[in-house]
């Protein structure tokens, strides 16, 4: 049986043009890098970098009932949103594990827009087509959504060389949204990313996104603008410690030991993985994800097992790299409980060579305020 071929987003041949490397990655060819991974990560961190992530996964709802639809399906109080804003939140299972992590977006009382990541996008729009069944409208909407994240210290500045509309932008506040007209394309743009700076997302219809990108670019010669890839996207999200689906959080892990208790809202009322999280909560966690420093010779990586002093594996390196920002090699792994304390010391198992690393606080890197 053959594998289906890889996908292409409307800008693969930006890509191609600006010398983009380019693999499979959840079924589509995206860029790994350009110039390179450190170098497009210094640039986002000291200028703006531009992502092409339009392989995400966007899910409408529209209807009287949408907003209750949305809120029995995630964890966090989709409630309180206002027309204009949006909210980080996980999607559970009834046995209280994560489906997804998600953004939602409130357009109106009757109209919900849900971002979830490639790899889950045919398993999300699934799961939200059941529950929206008989209650409310679903499409969804990715095949004909492209999405640009633009990110850096210099990313609002630059998007207001596009224009007046581009530049009332730069009055949104963190997790609002709304509709302007960036290079001829209504487009929407939210105050949102992956990677611990400052920029927006902008959602495009499929076939203008090209014309986006390309106008992001000629205006940000004189801003430092650089294409990021999926490398560098990997390091930027690592250092301010945001979770990767598949890496540090999936079907196997729970919201609260993944330090994501602050997106679940165990008192707006009953949602799907309520009562299971209720459970854990009740009863001490036997393991909890921490962010550590490898302070021997070695770079911890995803699937590395983690050991106690004695040798003994005791947990799992889910996400881990050099931090370019923070000059130390990083990374995220389960650990029991008992020695999640930070200033705790254990080992890496890299590639059969322990190496000494040690608990320390997260994020490793937070923006200074403007």
């Amino acid at each position: 049986m053959s594998e289906s071929p890889l996908r292409r987003t409307s800008l693969y041949e930006e890509h191609v043009a600006l010398g983009g490397r380019m693999v499979p990655f959840a079924g589509w060819e995206m860029p790994v890098q350009y110039t390179g991974i450190v170098d497009e990560h210094v640039a986002v961190r000291t200028a703006a970098g531009a992502f092409d992530v339009s392989h995400m996964g966007e899910l409408r709802l529209r209807g009287e009932y949408a907003a209750h639809v949305v809120d029995h399906l995630v964890t966090n109080d989709a409630k309180k949103l206002v027309d204009g804003q949006a909210m980080y939140t996980c999607a559970c299972n009834a046995g209280g594990t994560i489906l997804d992590d998600l953004i939602v977006y409130r357009r109106g009382a009757a109209d919900w827009l849900v971002v979830c990541n490639a790899s889950n996008r045919g398993k999300m729009s699934a799961h939200f087509a059941k529950a929206a069944k008989d209650h409310c409208d679903f499409d969804d909407e990715s095949d004909a959504t492209a999405l640009i994240a633009l990110q850096g210290p210099r990313a609002l500045e630059l998007l207001a060389a596009l224009g007046p509309e581009a530049a009332a932008l730069s009055s949104l506040k963190s997790f609002t949204f709304r509709d302007a007209t960036l290079a001829g394309a209504r487009c929407t743009v939210a105050r949102t990313g992956y990677t611990g700076e400052d920029g927006v997302e902008i959602f495009a219809p499929w076939n203008d996104a090209p014309a986006v990108w390309r106008a992001l670019f000629a205006a940000g010669k004189a801003f430092g603008l650089k294409a990021i890839g999926l490398g560098a996207r990997d390091t930027l999200r690592l250092e301010p410690r945001l979770s990767l689906y598949g890496n540090d959080i999936d079907e196997t892990t729970n919201p609260l030991e993944a330090g994501l208790g602050w997106v679940v809202k165990l008192d707006k009322g009953d949602f799907v993985g309520r009562d299971a999280l209720v459970k854990i909560k009740a009863a001490p966690l036997p393991r909890k994800l921490v962010g550590f420093e490898v302070t021997g010779r070695g770079i911890a990586r995803h699937g590395y097992p983690l050991r106690d002093l004695a040798g003994a594996e005791v947990g799992l390196c889910t996400s881990g790299s050099p931090g370019p920002t923070v000059g130390k090699n990083i990374g995220l792994g389960y650990l029991p409980s008992t020695m999640t304390a930070v200033g705790t010391k254990f080992f890496v198992d890299c590639r059969g060579k322990n190496v000494e690393a040690l608990v320390v606080p997260t994020p490793f890197y937070k923006r200074r305020a403007a």
